[in-house]
């Protein structure tokens, strides 16, 4: 949750440290003074793409006994749960698909209660066929209950602004309408709910060309948990390829510092603004994912130069 004193926490998403049991990855994480985790929560054994299907808690057979081991593992190596992590397209177009993924964030939000960490991250969802006024026409139908659901047990949700548009199975429109500022104010005024905020990463405004500064100042009541993650872009490759292809052919994600976000700028911002809750470092940099070890490098490298803005 938003903390009510102090500094941002740094921590850490842990999908990318998946190979890792939940107490090892703790571990790790109070090993390098990290604050929080945001643990990643998918169903069991259901990988469907790249950094899903980490289920560093299983929240389907979690029960008190086990959230109390959890929450005292945890308390003893002072990392805090930031929040529970599950990113699935929840306006999936397959009506048996969508079902079952909210069926799980059902159980998400019910595990963030029983852990009194009470906020989950996740998507918004798109249908990637549909204009974006079809899709806020859906995601008013299927998002109501979800959020007075969440309500009812104090779960806030934080969603990203990641468009989930980097493969072909996700084009034209991506998988996720939280993607600007301007779809931002069309779905807050229709999800007129205050459990419902951002999970802010910049890197995914700096591809779009869109400022990833102002937005804070406008949202800044809105902003539940950030994400700490980087971008290159490629002018060469997008001046080849131009704005309508794959993403991913004129740019690629970066561990913080090796991108082209502005991070003085940024922490700055958010200073400026008064947030004090949890930042999470989310690695998702190709250069570092061909072992357990070279991901474990790439948090180090990230949380060293990340604290030159947090202390």
């Amino acid at each position: 949750m938003r903390q009510t004193g102090g500094t941002m926490k740094l921590g850490l998403l842990s999908a990318i440290l998946g190979e890792m049991p939940f107490e090892k990855m703790v571990d790790f994480a109070g090993e390098l003074k990290l604050e929080c985790v945001e643990v990643a929560c998918w169903p069991v054994g259901r990988a469907e793409r790249r950094y899903a299907g980490v289920s560093h808690i299983d929240v389907e057979h979690l029960t008190e006994d086990r959230a109390r081991y959890l929450l005292e593992y945890c308390e003893k190596r002072g990392v805090a749960i930031s929040a529970l992590a599950y990113y699935p397209n929840i306006l999936e177009p397959e009506l048996e698909k969508r079902n079952r993924y909210i069926r799980h964030l059902l159980k998400v939000i019910d595990a963030a209660a029983m852990l009194n960490v009470n906020t989950v991250t996740s998507f918004i969802g798109r249908i990637p066929d549909k204009t974006v006024d079809e899709n806020l026409s859906e995601m008013e139908k299927v998002w109501k209950p979800i959020l007075e659901y969440a309500a009812d047990k104090k779960v806030r949700i934080a969603i990203e602004n990641c468009p989930m548009l980097f493969t072909e199975d996700e084009w034209p429109g991506g998988q996720n309408l939280m993607t600007s500022p301007s779809n931002w104010r069309k779905i807050f005024q229709i999800l007129d709910y205050d459990n419902l905020g951002l999970n802010y990463d910049p890197s995914h405004f700096v591809w779009q060309q869109i400022d990833y500064i102002r937005p804070l100042y406008e949202f800044k009541d809105k902003i539940f948990h950030v994400h700490f993650k980087d971008i290159k872009l490629y002018p060469d490759k997008l001046r080849d390829v131009g704005i309508m292809s794959l993403p991913l052919e004129y740019m690629a994600p970066k561990i913080p510092g090796l991108g082209d976000v502005d991070w003085s700028r940024y922490v700055s911002a958010l200073t400026d603004i008064g947030y004090n809750g949890y930042a999470c470092i989310e690695i998702e940099d190709k250069a570092f994912e061909d072992s357990l070890e070279n991901a474990q490098n790439a948090v180090r490298l990230s949380t060293r130069y990340l604290r030159n803005f947090i202390a």
